[in-house]
């Protein structure tokens, strides 16, 4: 299981303003995303707004908005391997366009893609009863935690 030996999670978010950026395909695998990534936020202080797009592939362009006005983006999504090329050019953009987007703001974003061959494999990520893992939580946790280390880091160290 890829969430074996996962870091345990401390930050106070509060004063952080979070963007959830979610798409809208896979409802069941969605909902259990956003409620994880909302239930982290909540549990740490954080202020947060849930913006829904399209699908993944729109994930960096409003991400890219968002992170005008907010501290650190989630980016939410499930792609779903299907019979054509499809879903290697749709996970590899989003990925991409994600990364990008996060180093040109300086800002962090939570990864929360989910990339799988089967909805099965995608249920067992979502953070739904008898889920295994919980994608939300875990890309919420890691937008904050970096967040945190970004500040702690660009203040001066005094000696």
């Amino acid at each position: 299981m890829s969430g074996a030996g996962a870091p345990n999670f401390a930050v106070d978010g509060t004063g952080y303003r979070i963007a959830i950026v979610a798409s809208s395909w896979h409802t069941q695998v969605m909902d259990g995303l956003i409620d994880g990534a909302r239930a982290t936020l909540s549990e740490a202080h954080a202020d947060f707004e849930l913006i829904r797009v399209p699908g993944s592939f729109e994930l960096p362009i409003v991400v890219q908005a968002a992170l005008h006005t907010y501290d650190a983006a989630i980016a939410l999504g499930v792609v779903i391997r299907g019979g054509t090329p499809h879903f290697e050019f749709v996970c590899e953009a989003a990925t991409a366009g994600l990364n990008r987007v996060s180093l040109d703001a300086q800002k962090p974003v939570g990864f929360g893609l989910l990339t799988c061959d089967t909805e099965d494999q995608a249920l067992d990520r979502a953070g739904l009863p008898g889920s295994s893992e919980n994608k939300g939580r875990e890309a919420a946790e890691a937008a904050l935690m970096t967040l945190d280390t970004l500040k702690r880091i660009s203040q001066p160290t005094r000696t």
